[in-house]
């Protein structure tokens, strides 16, 4: 990504939060009269953080040259920026200051180490997988596999989480929340970008997501950021029915830029019969080899 990328990326996304902030949500007095702009003025902003208009007309055109940690969390803290969007301006500010850095992290891996996949296998209760930055599903266990057959049943190798919800009409019967999964997907996706601003790979996917659907497009323009970090997903499986099972997602700390995935659900849980029938079908099913290949 280039820096004058990086620096329009800082732009948009310091105008785009500045703009869903009112006055009265960031503590300012309301002094009447018509506002020109959506949310807050630059002034303002500048206020909230203690720093001058002009400084802080500098840092929304992008040129970050020598900001501080201290500059950042004053922002953060005037933008009412959560723990995530901090981190995604943060990653922003490296990428504009070091653009030819190489990435630190491998997001794209295409593999997984035998240890990993034993990990997976070992996990019979749970439906597991490991994933890349990119979304790609690198590996699953038995359960998983069953759970995911629709979003693995396809010709990309490996196959691909954001390809599924955005391009799959599947995907909007599977997930019964498709908005919310399709906001941590494009979310996931702008964050690892700015992490990685050199992976053609990642800009690549991007742009075919953005050409293609409409949905993916309008949540990347929006510049929200997300972890998809645990919760409730709510699924309907096409033989199992509804699911809503609790996930985990962990980053595996051996291999950066790989996460892994479970979903499990208590023996108590409303569809718990439900879940436990699917693992026992995939438990009768000839073993393959592991990977994520039907």
């Amino acid at each position: 990504m280039p820096s004058d990328t990086v620096r329009e990326d800082i732009r948009t996304f310091l105008t785009s939060r500045r703009a869903r902030l009112t006055p009265a949500e960031a503590g300012l007095p309301d002094i009447g009269g018509k506002r020109r702009v959506s949310g807050l003025r630059r002034a303002e902003v500048a206020q909230l953080a203690a720093i001058s208009v002009e400084y802080y007309t500098r840092l929304e055109r992008g040129n970050v040259r020598g900001v501080s940690d201290e500059i950042l969390d004053a922002l953060a803290a005037a933008l009412r920026l959560d723990d995530v969007e901090r981190a995604h301006l943060v990653a922003l500010v490296r990428a504009a200051n070091a653009p030819h850095r190489l990435p630190e992290r491998d997001g794209g891996a295409s593999h997984v180490r035998p240890s990993l996949q034993q990990i997976l296998d070992a996990m019979t209760g749970a439906a597991a997988f490991v994933r890349n930055a990119h979304l790609d599903i690198l590996a699953t266990n038995r359960l998983a596999r069953a759970l995911y057959r629709e979003a693995l049943d396809t010709d990309d190798r490996p196959p691909n989480l954001a390809r599924f919800v955005f391009r799959d009409p599947r995907s909007r019967r599977f997930y019964r929340d498709w908005d919310g999964i399709a906001h941590d997907a494009a979310g996931s996706l702008r964050t690892e970008a700015a992490r990685t601003p050199a992976d053609t790979d990642l800009a690549d996917l991007i742009d075919e997501l953005a050409s293609v659907s409409d949905g993916f497009a309008e949540r990347w323009e929006a510049h929200d950021v997300d972890h998809y970090r645990s919760g409730r997903q709510r699924f309907h499986h096409p033989d199992a029915g509804d699911l809503d099972l609790d996930y985990d997602a962990l980053e595996v700390p051996a291999d950066p830029g790989l996460t892994l995935v479970t979903y499990t659900l208590s023996a108590a849980a409303p569809h718990a019969a439900a879940f436990l029938r699917l693992a026992e079908a995939s438990a009768d099913t000839r073993r393959d080899d592991g990977s994520c290949h039907r």
